[in-house]
């Protein structure tokens, strides 16, 4: 079995088109005419194969090219491979969703999921139903890698401008606000000065155990600083403890929206949230691909 498998490494794989035709045709005149090219081309195929198998895989009967004992054995699995390699070629040219089999694997944050899954899960239920996701997070200085190794399909996450291996696209640069509950005893108010929110309890959302974020980077600056009553991990809890506690949380307008919740603008200047889709620069041309990205820009194009 080795020694076949280090012949079958070093075949040229066209020539098993070459076997299936004179196994077909049982004429080497015939099998160049269905494989439009020479006789001779034909014959000499042949003999690297009888010299890379070891055997003479046909011989001739006044019948034609009768196969051999080894030919009879390899041809189911030699058309079995053809077929599937001619489906994945013309999978490669051309992508129907509709009849698409595949698994969609994201790296992202639990806000992007919040955001993206239900409309994309949604939507691929309609035009993609042969579509599965798989989403979780991986750490920023290992997508170029996953991406690279076809381990993601796409990651959601800044732009990494300094990689030549990846495109990306932006998909949402989006403006923080402060959210309190509707009844707060700020709610009535029109905006909040610096010293009101300054004054409140925060939350701050965050997956390292320490270290500031965007909102502390901004206030220190100008010389300011907040009080943290609450770290949490994720996004999606975070605002459900504001709307049964006086804490305040600075969150990104794209998903305070799904709240209801009294909404501030920001007495001081924080930078936006930039998310970009990232995808490996191999899969640019990619059919299946280009259709998902398009979902996916069209979908983040969609948030408010």
């Amino acid at each position: 079995m080795g020694l076949i498998m280090v012949q079958l490494q070093q075949m040229d794989m066209n020539l098993f088109l070459v076997l299936e035709a004179i196994y077909n045709e049982r004429n080497l005149t015939r099998a160049a005419e269905q494989l439009h090219i020479t006789q001779p081309a034909v014959s000499n195929a042949l003999a690297r194969l009888r010299r890379t198998l070891d055997d003479p895989l046909f011989t001739r009967t006044t019948g034609g090219m009768s196969p051999t004992p080894l030919t009879e054995r390899i041809m189911p699995k030699v058309h079995e491979a053809l077929v599937l390699l001619g489906g994945s070629l013309r999978e490669q040219r051309h992508f129907d969703p509709a009849t698409a089999e595949k698994t969609l694997r994201l790296s992202m944050n639990d806000m992007a999921e919040t955001l993206l899954l239900p409309r994309l899960l949604e939507r691929l239920q309609q035009v993609a139903p042969g579509i599965a996701v798989e989403s979780y997070y991986v750490p920023r200085n290992e997508l170029v890698k996953e991406l690279s190794a076809n381990m993601l399909d796409f990651g959601l996450d800044i732009s990494l401008a300094t990689t030549t291996q990846l495109q990306q696209q932006r998909l949402i640069n989006d403006r923080y606000l402060c959210m309190l509950r509707a009844d707060h005893p700020l709610a009535k108010q029109d905006s909040l000065t610096l010293e009101q929110y300054l004054a409140l309890d925060h939350i701050h959302v965050s997956s390292r155990r320490a270290g500031p974020g965007v909102v502390d980077i901004a206030l220190n600056k100008v010389g300011r600083r907040r009080n943290i009553k609450l770290r949490v991990q994720h996004y999606r809890v975070a605002p459900l403890v504001v709307l049964r506690t006086d804490l305040a949380l600075t969150i990104p307008a794209s998903l305070a929206n799904h709240y209801q919740a009294r909404l501030f603008e920001l007495p001081f200047q924080v930078p936006r949230l930039d998310w970009h889709l990232l995808w490996h620069n191999n899969q640019h041309d990619d059919p299946a691909n280009r259709w998902l990205r398009e979902q996916l820009l069209d979908m983040f194009a969609a948030v408010k």
